[in-house]
């Protein structure tokens, strides 16, 4: 990589806090609205109404929204410019969040999400660009974790935010609250943030961006409903086929224009290709996690939500605490044995979170859930950082679209496969242990902690693979930086 005289050596050191606060508000919020609003979703459908299939939508569409547009927004940030992309965002997640509170039926606050996460959108994919070219690489790696800390955070306080301003405010306060907040950001950002951008100008690569929003669109919809309708259903199977179609499309198109929006010779660079499928790796893996250990707490061991809340808490906590730090050793150690321990110490802690029974006590379910986050915490800021500090100044974010569309398809293909796994699993087991004798409560107890222990294994096993990817990226020779 070239030696880049960057504009961050020369920004005050007031102006570089004021960078990364607000960044750490954008990144905040969008990841708050995706954890915000799961609880409210039994409250919006009594509401509106509407069955769980139908409420459904309003998780879904901010979600395919956002992993769908995201390699979109990078380029065009790198082109246009960082600031304008990433303020245009608040904009337009703020008047979003309005329409979501003043939506009269549950097809407009579904279309009002997907407005939302377009600006959402814009917020996550602009934050890591903006913070690596504002600061020095000796630093980058700590600042990079206040924005895991911001992510770390709202997913922490996500529920019992959302379940406090639902029961004094009712549902339309969690969109409503974003309001004034995104405001008085937004004029902060546009007074405060430095314009950065690429120093190449060309056009943008529309049909690639529309070819690649199909394609996302076409493959993450089925993975959403796969294990409600079934790998043999023709939706699911028709939505596959149109995705892996336009995908193909995408590619070709990317290799023959002469300015592609995503420009696969970053692939080459084995620190950004494989980081990035480690990333991939390390969220599918801790959203097994995600999906399945509230319902072990809630259905199986008949704890109250707000104590599942308290148990699952650990995770998050203990992510906040260790992402700053590994980010600071990441700026003075090799990040692919930092990212690499990580990985470990996460397929340990699937593990024994695999081995919880019944009866299991609840001081070790703390220990094993925060073991998990612990490895996490290891891993995410070491690796953003090599991913980040891997690309040229004009590749920056692209390459910071790219961290956050790994993170989105992760968790969609995390939730999808363990679904998968843990109701296939289901199905063995019930006619197991129902030719064994075994009925009613006792029944469903085994059946559910057998498929939870085996998707939890797969899980660890995942886990376990990013370790080797990680590993096998290289190192950085940040001298030449």
């Amino acid at each position: 990589m070239e030696n880049e005289q960057e504009q961050h050596f020369e920004l005050s050191r007031s102006i570089k806090t004021q960078t990364i606060i607000i960044v750490a508000i954008g990144t905040f919020m969008s990841a708050l609205d995706a954890s915000i609003v799961n609880i409210s979703l039994p409250t919006i459908s009594t509401y509106f109404n509407v069955t769980l299939t139908t409420v459904e939508w309003v998780i879904l569409s901010y979600l395919v929204v956002i992993s769908s547009l995201l390699l979109t927004y990078g380029r065009l940030g790198d082109l246009y410019g960082h600031k304008k992309i990433f303020t245009i965002g608040f904009v337009i997640f703020t008047i979003g969040s309005l329409f979501c509170a003043i939506s009269p039926s549950i097809l407009l606050l579904v279309i009002s999400r997907g407005f939302q996460a377009i600006g959402a959108g814009m917020l996550m994919a602009m934050g890591p660009a903006i913070i690596t070219i504002n600061t020095h690489i000796r630093d980058r790696g700590k600042f990079l974790g206040i924005i895991a800390v911001s992510v770390s955070i709202a997913l922490a306080i996500g529920p019992a935010l959302g379940g406090l301003l639902i029961s004094f405010f009712g549902w339309k306060s969690i969109f409503l609250i974003n309001i004034p907040i995104g405001i008085a950001t937004f004029i902060w950002a546009i007074k405060s943030l430095p314009f950065t951008r690429s120093d190449e100008i060309h056009p943008f690569d529309f049909k690639g961006a529309i070819f690649l929003f199909t394609s996302l669109v076409g493959i993450v919809f089925p993975l959403s409903f796969v294990d409600k309708l079934g790998w043999k259903s023709p939706v699911i199977i028709g939505s596959l086929v149109m995705g892996i179609f336009f995908l193909i499309l995408f590619v070709i198109t990317e290799i023959r224009v002469k300015h592609p929006m995503l420009d696969f010779k970053l692939f080459k660079n084995r620190v950004f290709s494989m980081g990035n499928i480690s990333l991939l790796l390390n969220f599918m893996s801790q959203f097994s996690v995600a999906l399945l250990i509230p319902f072990y707490l809630i259905q199986v061991r008949n704890m109250a939500a707000s104590q599942a809340g308290l148990i699952i808490i650990a995770n998050p906590i203990v992510v906040m605490i260790v992402a700053p730090i590994s980010g600071i050793l990441s700026d003075r150690l090799d990040t692919r044995y930092l990212s690499s321990a990580g990985m470990v110490i996460t397929s340990i802690g699937l593990f024994l979170l695999s081995t919880l029974k019944t009866d299991t006590r609840i001081f070790l379910i703390i220990i094993y859930t925060a073991i998990s986050g612990l490895g996490i915490g290891l891993f995410q800021t070491p690796n953003n950082n090599a991913i980040m500090s891997a690309v040229s100044r004009n590749m920056r974010g692209t390459a910071s679209a790219m961290l956050a569309t790994m993170r989105n398809l992760g968790m969609v293909l995390g939730i999808s496969l363990s679904g998968i796994l843990f109701s296939t699993h289901s199905k063995s087991l019930i006619k197991i242990l129902t030719a064994r004798g075994l009925s009613g409560i006792e029944l469903e107890n085994q059946v559910f902690i057998g498929s939870m222990r085996f998707t939890l294994i797969i899980g660890s096993l995942l886990a376990a693979i990013a370790v080797f990817t990680s590993l096998i990226r290289g190192s950085l020779n940040t001298k030449k930086m």
